[in-house]
Formats: C-alpha cells, structure tokens, sequence
C-alpha cells in the first residue's frame, strides 16, 4: 500500500526544478524541440485528420463539480431581432447598444448575428496550466502559490506555454482495446506502468522524448452512450508519473475526466498524480480529449503515432485552457 511517504520521495525523483533554469514556466514543454516538431510532419502519410476535442455545450460533461458547470450560450444579436432594431433602435440614447445596432441596420441590406459563451475555461477538451494545482504552497519551479491572484496567475499560466505551439509527435496507448473491455476500464483497476508497456509493446510503438501520450480509457464513448457524467472509469495509477519522466515525455492526456484514476489509490492525497506531474515535474495534463475516431483509425493501420497539434488559447493569466487537438495521419 502506498503511503505519502513514498509519494513525497517519488516527488524528488522526478522534480524537474531549475532543469531548464531558475525562471522556467514551460516545464517538459521544453523537450518539444525544433527537430521534434519537424519529424513529426514526416509522420503524416494519409492525410487523414482527426479532430480529438468535444462540444463544448449543455450537455458536456460538467455539473457534478459545482465550482464547474457546463457552457452557457447566448446570442447577442440574432435575426428575431432585425426588425425591431431597425424600428425602434435608432435613436433610443437610453440604450447605446440597442441603438447601435439599429444604425447598422438601417438604410441597407447589411444584417448579423453575434453571440458569447460564459463557460469555465476547462469545461471540456482543455489543457491543465502547470498554475492549476500546487501543494506546499509552491507551483512548478518553486514559484509561489501566491504567484496565481485574482486577476490570474502571474506564474505558470496558459499564456507562457504559447511560443512552444504544443505541436509534436502523439502516441496513442489504447488500453480499452489492450484489455479487452467493451466499452470503458474497469475502475478498480488503475492502469499501472507496467501495463503501458505492455500496451506499447503490443502496439509495437514506443514513447520518445518530446511525445505527448494520449490514453483511452473508455470514460467519453461511455459518457456519449450514456450521458452519466458521475460514472467511474479507470484511469492512469500515480506511479505512472515515474513512467514518463524516465521516458521524457513532453505531455500526457486522455479521453477521462482526470487522466489519473479517480479513486484514491491511497489515503493523505487527492489526486498524486495531477501533483506530480504539473507541480513537480512540469508537465501539462489534457482531459477529456475524444479518441474514438483516432484509436479505430489506429486499430485498422497498425499505426498509433501522429502528428499532434494541439495549442491552448493564449488567456492571459488563466490556470487552464479549452483546445481542439488535432491528430493527424
């Protein structure tokens, strides 16, 4: 039984901090090199694109976290209006916006219709900033918990990591396929190291520096069949940080709610495995990433590694960030 002892002395044999210098907020970012990026174009041969981000909409995946919910879609212009604002519009000063768009509208043909979205940044497909979770009071690098204010994080937000495009060799490892399971991993059985090797092997693929590993685990074709946003699934055990730090991963991600199982694998820490790789090593984590269509792909050809592009938006300050990754073969 792990204890967080061993999960403390895990923490120092991966800690990344100063490797790449005392003011570093990109973490394993940095192992995506110019020659990573330009062997991962060699990869695409088909042509084949594969878009691995979700809808972003009521009915996503949110709402059992309460600090969470799901994106809220409004129209701020839209054709039921057209009339009244060409009517009634111009010239109501009491309400600039309304008048606004009543001038744009009069006298011509020109129409439009505009929208906004109210949504938490990681409402669905989206990238974990290396500012989302700390504990000791410190973020990666050492920088202080502080560092991340009201008005965003001044350490580690998404906005640093943008120069790097986050454009790179992906491999897919679809354990769902590795152990047979119809449809999702069984919860109670945490994917361990040893099994991701196993899954490379019988892939016949290997994880090299600078990759992003992507996992299947099930949780998005079962919440798409089912709509249960509360089921388990299973996901990667804690000691799979080891895993990739000895691998030089640049990132990992997965098509389940947290990467890691959710259900704690030993009493004294909430989720070891978020801590260890975005506090201590510096590595970014994406979620609820849709693989379907990749992994089917992937199972037909015999080929799991793909030209990843997968840039967050640049928010400044922000602690996470929605994305459309893109595989593409």
């Amino acid at each position: 039984m792990s204890s967080i002892t061993e999960f403390r002395a895990v923490a120092e044999q991966v800690r990344n901090w100063g490797r790449w210098g005392d003011d570093d907020e990109v973490g394993t970012l940095n192992l995506i090199t110019p020659e990573k990026v330009r062997a991962s174009a060699g990869l695409v041969r088909k042509g084949s694109v594969f878009p691995l981000g979700v809808e972003f909409g009521a009915k996503g995946p949110q709402g059992d976290y309460l600090f969470r919910p799901n994106p809220i879609h409004l129209m701020t212009v839209d054709g039921g209006d057209a009339d009244h604002f060409v009517e009634h519009s111009r010239g109501w000063s009491a309400n600039p916006v309304a008048e606004q768009i009543g001038q744009y509208f009069a006298d011509n043909p020109f129409r439009f219709n505009d929208d906004m979205i109210i949504m938490p940044l990681q409402a669905a497909t989206q990238w974990d900033a290396l500012s989302h979770t700390y504990y000791d009071g410190l973020l990666y690098n050492g920088f202080p918990a502080s560092a991340v204010t009201s008005q965003g994080a001044t350490r580690c937000g998404i906005d640093k990591v943008i120069d790097k495009g986050i454009t790179t060799r992906g491999v897919l490892l679809d354990v769902v396929a590795h152990r047979g399971d119809d449809v999702h991993l069984d919860p109670d059985r945490p994917v361990t190291p040893d099994e991701l090797d196993e899954v490379a092997d019988r892939q016949g693929v290997a994880v090299e520096q600078g990759d992003v590993v992507i996992v299947r685990t099930g949780w998005w074709d079962n919440f798409r069949r089912t709509g249960d946003r509360s089921a388990f699934t299973s996901g990667l055990s804690w000691r799979c940080a080891e895993w990739l730090h000895a691998r030089r991963a640049a990132a990992v991600a997965s098509d389940n709610v947290t990467v890691e199982v959710p259900m704690p694998e030993f009493d004294g820490v909430f989720l070891p495995f978020h801590l260890l790789c975005e506090r201590d090593m510096g590595m970014m984590l994406g979620e609820y990433w849709d693989v379907t269509a990749l992994a089917a792909d992937c199972a037909g050809d015999g080929v799991y590694e793909f030209q990843l592009i997968a840039p967050p938006l640049a928010v400044v300050g922000a602690v996470g960030s929605p994305v459309n990754p893109i595989a593409i073969k």
